[in-house]
């Protein structure tokens, strides 16, 4: 015998209840923050609540998917090493760090632009001085970088250190050879007038590592995984906000189609091709085609309170 659907029960007839549902459950888990700590961390929580779960309701997750998006999170996790930060990878392809990294740069006119700071950067990284190869054997050809560290003002910034790590030619960092050892990667200071220099190698367009999680999703989206030929620096002075910045190829392959989304205008460069036979800017004689870039450095001052 068939039983007749009780069409009174108020429940059945609200089309309202499922929502109200949903949004009940956001409620109570955002109440549950009420009492932290901080009052930073209560917005912080309650907004990312507020939005993840409007994210949910909005695509209709379901429950395949999230157990899809835990096991995602968990590989994320599981590939990542002291040299290889695959979250920081899946920021850099999401543009999360470079929305970050343009809500925290401040807006000041004439200030070099940030970028990412990528997966690949290394603490301890050897010193050099002033016009020393960094490359220390790695693949390239080489390339004479320099410029002059200055504040918004104009003034130099005497003293200023600057971190530098870069690819070689066949697109891989020191780290992807040998956890160890240090190429293409270095610091070194600028000298009284802010001025800087070293030898390096040209960088080269490479993929980033799609052997992971970050590499499946590309896959899955159809999307390039390359980023064009580019020199990482990383500069800090007291008194200045700290920079992390690139400079790129100017020409190159993928300014367009950058997969981390970090090219700004104002850091392609020009890297001028000089014949073998030909004296370096130190008064070496090279005997190889070489390379040159100028990129002056502008340091925006501190803004933390």
């Amino acid at each position: 015998m068939t039983s007749t659907p009780d069409l009174t029960n108020p429940i059945r007839r609200d089309p309202d209840y499922q929502t109200r549902l949903e949004a009940a459950v956001t409620d109570q888990v955002i109440a549950s923050f009420g009492h932290a700590r901080t009052d930073r961390l209560r917005t912080v929580m309650a907004s990312l609540v507020s939005h993840l779960h409007a994210f949910a309701r909005e695509i209709r997750l379901t429950e395949d998917e999230w157990d899809l998006a835990i096991r995602y999170l968990t590989d994320t996790g599981q590939i990542c090493t002291d040299t290889r930060q695959e979250f920081i990878l899946l920021s850099d392809v999401l543009g999360l760090s470079m929305l970050t990294v343009g809500i925290n740069s401040p807006a000041i006119p004439g200030a070099t632009e940030s970028t990412v700071f990528g997966p690949f950067f290394v603490e301890n990284s050897p010193e050099f001085a002033l016009g020393e190869s960094i490359a220390d054997g790695v693949s390239g050809l080489p390339c004479y970088v320099s410029g002059r560290v200055l504040g918004a003002s104009g003034g130099p910034v005497p003293g200023a250190r600057l971190e530098i790590w870069e690819a070689d030619a066949d697109g891989f960092y020191d780290v992807q050879y040998d956890e160890t050892k240090r190429q293409a990667r270095g610091h070194l200071f600028a000298d009284d007038q802010g001025a800087y220099r070293f030898w390096s190698v040209l960088p080269a367009p490479y993929p980033i590592p799609a052997d992971g999680p970050v590499g499946r999703l590309l896959d899955a989206a159809r999307r390039s995984p390359m980023r064009p030929a580019h020199i990482h620096f990383m500069v800090t002075a007291p008194g200045y906000g700290r920079l992390i910045t690139h400079i790129f190829v100017g020409g190159g392959p993928h300014l367009s189609d950058d997969a981390v989304f970090a090219v700004k205008q104002s850091l392609i460069t020009d890297f001028v091709r000089h014949p073998a036979g030909s004296v370096g800017p130190d008064g070496s004689h090279r005997d190889t085609d070489w390379y040159q870039a100028e990129f002056d450095i502008v340091l925006a001052p501190d803004q933390r309170s």
